[in-house]
């Protein structure tokens, strides 16, 4: 194939050199002038495993015009999505956010669409947040732009090994015949799995695999800080927990649906939380997970009291028991939605077939507006009429009722 690229920086030129390693013809073009002569001196001025050695090499054509790439089967878009200086994570964190700034994308996917004379894959491999693509990209597509996003896993300084060896290659699919054209060349160039998701999702699962990362990292740190104070190994803690992998180096409890419970869970956070405070850690993370998860179920009571709000039915919790398939109600975050209910002067009706010691009420006799609390997958065909908020999205289809599946584009 002829592969070409729009932006050869720290991103674009090791992608472009292992996209020729495999047999590729590529092409290029960058609004800095510097990297035609990198190309051609066979240096850079920043260390990339592996780049030296391609550059030796390399027959990549660097032009001084974006339309070098108009008669390329594939176009990769690598421009820089930069944030603000003060947002690199060198400084303290402002009080204030902001976005990534999209200008430098933006002028770069224009460039190649207006230049474009027949049906062509562009591949976005930038990072950008969710809503990104629809919201800045998507209003200067025309027909000759068959748009993919496709964002790389790579860490700089590893950027040729990370893209020729993923774990997996995302795919967000914009127009399915490209989507298939991409999905067969990297299966081609790296023989790894390829997941096929929306262009949105594929926004959101690029960083949140980065924030992933920090969230190990922080946790880390967190236990060698009270390793130190509470005179603990925090190598035979890294140890000991990297050998479980059911449930922690596992994708359990990464599906959204509600607050984990138990006997154990939050009552561990919170006795944590006051070990931290005893040991002045430098961040109470027990506390704002335990926050995090009172504020996700403050939410879902939220959602179903803008439906009961809406249609003026009564709420009803169906669940009771801390996770399916038990009948123990210690630490559930069913029994916390009931109780963040009642903060708001609401009393629902409760339902778990499991826990019949706490039924209030069977399932409803009329309409109502019902929150699945525990996945115990066995519930009964809701009554014509109501909503049904599920969490978890396993709730099936009935007819004449609303299923809203909570994050999921299968809600109705």
């Amino acid at each position: 194939m002829r592969v070409g690229f729009i932006g050869l920086g720290k991103l674009g030129l090791p992608v472009a050199l292992a996209v020729e390693s495999q047999g590729h013809e590529v092409v290029g073009y960058d609004t800095d002038t510097a990297v035609r002569g990198y190309v051609d001196a066979k240096w850079i001025p920043y260390q990339e495993v592996g780049v030296a050695e391609l550059l030796e090499s390399t027959r990549l054509v660097v032009g001084d015009d974006p339309g070098i790439v108009t008669d390329c089967d594939i176009v990769f878009v690598a421009v820089q999505t930069p944030h603000d200086s003060r947002y690199e994570g060198v400084d303290r964190l402002p009080e204030e956010r902001v976005d990534f700034d999209y200008s430098h994308l933006v002028a770069a996917c224009r460039s190649v669409f207006d230049r474009l004379t027949r049906p062509t894959v562009v591949a976005v491999i930038s990072t950008v947040l969710p809503g990104t693509i629809d919201r800045e990209i998507r209003p200067y597509l025309n027909d000759h732009v068959r748009l993919v996003y496709t964002p790389q896993f790579i860490a700089m300084g590893t950027v040729v090994g990370d893209f020729l060896n993923p774990e997996f290659t995302l795919i967000g699919v914009d127009d399915v015949e490209a989507a298939d054209t991409m999905e067969q060349f990297f299966h081609q160039m790296t023989g790894r799995p390829v997941f096929r998701t929306d262009v949105a999702t594929a926004e959101g699962i690029k960083v949140f695999y980065n924030t992933f990362i920090t969230a190990k990292t922080v946790l880390g740190n967190l236990y060698g800080e009270l390793a130190e104070k509470c005179g603990m190994d925090v190598d035979d803690i890294h140890a000991a927990l990297s050998m479980a992998d059911q449930r922690l180096m596992s994708p359990k409890y990464l599906r959204a649906g509600v607050g984990d419970g138990g006997g154990c869970h939050p009552r561990d956070n919170i006795a944590l939380s006051w070990l931290a405070r005893e040991h002045d850690v430098s961040f109470d993370l027990f506390e704002a997970l335990m926050v995090a998860r009172e504020n996700h179920m403050a939410w879902i009571a939220h959602e179903a009291i803008a439906e009961h709000d809406r249609t003026g039915m009564p709420i009803v919790v169906w669940g009771q028991a801390f996770k399916p398939g038990t009948n123990i109600t210690t630490g559930s975050p069913a029994r916390l939605l009931v109780n963040i209910l009642a903060e708001e002067f609401i009393t629902p009706h409760v339902w778990d077939p499991h826990v019949p010691v706490r039924n209030i009420g069977a399932t409803p006799l009329g309409p109502s507006v019902i929150v699945i609390a525990t996945d115990h997958g066995d519930w009964p065909p809701a009554p014509v009429g109501s909503v049904v908020i599920d969490p978890f999205g396993t709730y099936p289809d009935v007819p004449s009722v609303r299923v809203r599946r909570l994050g999921r584009r299968s809600s109705q």
